[in-house]
C-alpha cells in the first residue's frame, strides 16, 4: 500500500504565485523527484506519494508550509491504498490509493473542509476523520509565525528552542509559548496515533 496526497492551494489566487509555487517545489523536492513522485498541475494542484507511515507528518510539513504564507491554506486529501500502474508521471499513475485521494478531494471542495483521509477500511476512516476535524480546527487557526515554527519542527526533529530562537530572531520563551499554543506536544501524540491505526490497515 502506499499514500496519494492530492491538494489545492486555498486564495492562490490572492497571493504571489511564484513565491508559494517556489517554496512548494522545494519541500517536495526533499522527498523525491518530479514528475514520479509528485508534481504541481492546473495552476494550484499538486499531487504526491509517499509510504503509508509518514504521511500525516507530510501532511502537517505541507499545511505548515503553506500558512506561514500570508493569507495562504491548503486543502489535501489523502488516499491510502493500492497502486496498480506506476506511470513517469504521478498524475497518469493509477490504483485504489489515487483514486481515493482524487475523489477526496472533490469532496472537500464541497464541505468545507480541509483535510480527510480515505482508507480500505470504513471504521478506520470513521475515526481517522473525526481526529482530523478536530486537529483541524487548530490547524486552520495557525498564525504566521505559528506555522512557521511547527513547520521547522516537523522538517528539523533535532532542533532545539534555542536554535529556533536564533532562527527568528526571538527569545526562547517566546519559541515555548507559540509551541504551547500550538499544541505541539499533541500533534507528536496524534502523528503516533496514525502510524498505529495505519498500521492496523
Amino acid at each position: 500500500m502506499i499514500a496519494v496526497i492530492t491538494g489545492d492551494i486555498i486564495n492562490s489566487q490572492h497571493a504571489d504565485t511564484e513565491v508559494w509555487i517556489t517554496k512548494l517545489k522545494n519541500l517536495l523536492e526533499c522527498w523525491g523527484n518530479s514528475p514520479q513522485i509528485w508534481e504541481i498541475y492546473r495552476g494550484d494542484e499538486f499531487q504526491f506519494k509517499c509510504n503509508i507511515d509518514e504521511v500525516f507528518w507530510y501532511f502537517l510539513a505541507i499545511k505548515s508550509l503553506i500558512k506561514s504564507q500570508e493569507n495562504l491554506d491548503v486543502r489535501i486529501a489523502i488516499g491510502i491504498g493500492e497502486e496498480n500502474f506506476s506511470s513517469e508521471k504521478i498524475t497518469e499513475s493509477n490504483g485504489t490509493a489515487y483514486v481515493n485521494s482524487g475523489r477526496l478531494l472533490n469532496d472537500l471542495k464541497n464541505d468545507g473542509h480541509t483535510v480527510a483521509i480515505k482508507t480500505l477500511n470504513d471504521i478506520v476512516d470513521r475515526d481517522l476523520n473525526i481526529l482530523l476535524k478536530w486537529s483541524s480546527k487548530d490547524f486552520d487557526n495557525w498564525t504566521m509565525a505559528t506555522a512557521e515554527i511547527i513547520h521547522e519542527m516537523i522538517m528539523n526533529e533535532d532542533i532545539t528552542q534555542e536554535d529556533l530562537a536564533r532562527k527568528f530572531n526571538i527569545s526562547q520563551s517566546s519559541v515555548s509559548q507559540r509551541l504551547k499554543r500550538a499544541n505541539y506536544d499533541l500533534i507528536v501524540e496524534t502523528n503516533q496515533y496514525f502510524k498505529k491505526k495505519i498500521s492496523e490497515l
